[in-house]
């Protein structure tokens, strides 16, 4: 464990650490039925909705049993932060209460989504030249080369957070951390334990947050009474929603979440995360312009620009709302340009798209992603496909409860998916090498 990822109180990697046996044990809960399993509850804290599920764990795979939904106030949230705990409590509270009483249990062990635009999400790459080229690479360094690049890591989150905050300096958190590839002597190997040579190049993706965020999740959590397994970027949690178990996995997409205050984008290549992007834009965006724009009320705003898609909206003030959104979908498009920019050590963007969050249930969105050519300028080979995650293309998680329905459930189910994560690895280690590989990545 990094000592400088170590506070006063302990961290919530390490916590997983610490706690395992606790965890483990808390995590099997008793039904009122009587029937002894284990289960993670995710909750997902949005801007216009707090989402809650409650998965039982079989083996490598999640069934979900219960589901709640409770809606957020305009000041409980910023930018995708919290703003007001005490009433993100009493929401989260009433999702949680929806979700335990369908699936007739009490759950405590929770994993808790974060995202902002201070969330920062890279991949590191940092090239180790060995002094000793003809001794076969052990455990022991590869996990001191794996620390390098974590330090690295978030020293660039931390300056990156000082720039865009005018000079000042913030303390981050490490929340998650994951194996893109490994080069030995220019050969790219799954497992380097054992290979000899000189130089070693890892590339890791590392997702830290500011501890002013993680302190209100953790407030949050403490008066919940839940037992936090994980914390996840939740750009991060989508991402692992998609790619699943599969070692082999070759998947490349671009996966956006968009929020109500938030649009989240993780780009996949070859089944690793590349890195993540977050920025200030989400639903809510489009109804402020209609509230200011037309000057009716917030919620008359929300209804018109929900009724464009339900076909609710009196035909003559069709054109007035479209003219409205189609300018904040401009500058919505220029930031999803700008944020695929940066991934500028690609070769070419994968040409699938992949969103979901209820902020992409806008019509006109999904039109301009399809129908445009805002990608003219980026490095795709091709036109991208654009499409909404569904909830049967999660990996290792079904729904039993039939309310899990649409794409603004897949960054919960993203979370129970990193839950179930933390949980196999604060266990014992499997035998394989890339099993204890990844038992570093996440204590």
């Amino acid at each position: 464990m990094l000592d400088k990822f170590k506070t006063a109180g302990r961290t919530f990697v390490s916590k997983v650490a610490d706690k395992a046996a606790e965890v483990n044990a808390k995590v099997g809960q008793q039904s009122k039925s009587g029937e002894e399993a284990q289960y993670i509850v995710a909750l997902d804290i949005g801007t216009e909705f707090v989402k809650a599920l409650i998965g039982r764990v079989k083996g490598d795979d999640l069934e979900i049993v219960g589901v709640g939904r409770a809606h957020q106030e305009l000041s409980d949230m910023q930018a995708g932060a919290i703003a007001d705990i005490s009433s993100v409590v009493a929401n989260c509270d009433q999702a949680l209460s929806q979700a335990e009483q369908q699936a007739d249990i009490s759950v405590r062990t929770a994993v808790i989504g974060i995202a902002g635009e201070l969330v920062k999400g890279t991949t590191t790459t940092v090239r180790v030249t060995r002094k000793q080229p003809d001794k076969a690479l052990d455990l022991a360094e590869v996990e001191k080369i794996i620390k390098l690049v974590q330090e690295r890591a978030e020293g660039k989150a931390k300056k990156q957070l000082a720039w865009e905050l005018g000079g000042k300096e913030v303390e981050v958190r490490l929340v998650n951390s994951a194996l893109v590839g490994i080069e030995i002597d220019g050969y790219k190997v799954t497992s380097p334990i054992g290979f000899q040579g000189r130089d070693v190049v890892v590339q890791l993706y590392t997702a830290f947050a500011p501890m002013i965020h993680i302190g209100a999740l953790e407030r949050t959590a403490q008066q919940l009474d839940l037992d936090l397994l994980a914390v996840a970027a939740e750009p991060f949690a989508v991402a692992r929603s998609v790619i699943g178990n599969d070692a082999n996995a070759s998947m490349s997409a671009i996966l956006m979440d968009v929020g109500g205050g938030t649009t989240d984008i993780a780009v996949i290549n070859d089944g690793g995360v590349q890195g993540t992007k977050m920025f200030g834009i989400g639903g809510r965006a489009y109804t402020r312009a209609i509230e200011r724009e037309l000057n009716v009320s917030f919620l008359q705003a929300e209804e018109l620009k929900l009724g464009l898609s339900t076909n609710k909206v009196p035909q003559p003030k069709v054109p007035a709302i479209e003219g409205v959104l189609t300018k904040t979908l401009d500058v919505w498009i220029s930031g999803v340009e700008l944020a695929l920019s940066e991934f500028d050590k690609l070769d070419h963007l994968p040409h699938r798209l992949f969103l979901c969050g209820g902020g992409s249930s806008l019509d006109m969105l999904m039109d301009k992603l399809e129908s445009s050519g805002w990608y003219g300028e980026l490095p795709f080979t091709r036109k991208p496909i654009v499409q909404h995650i569904q909830p049967e293309q999660v990996v290792g998680i079904t729904d039993k409860t039939g309310d899990v329905t649409d794409h603004t459930f897949i960054t919960a189910m993203g979370l129970l998916r990193v839950g179930l994560d933390t949980l196999q690895f604060s266990r014992s280690p499997g035998d394989s090498i890339s099993e204890k590989i990844d038992k570093m990545l996440h204590v």
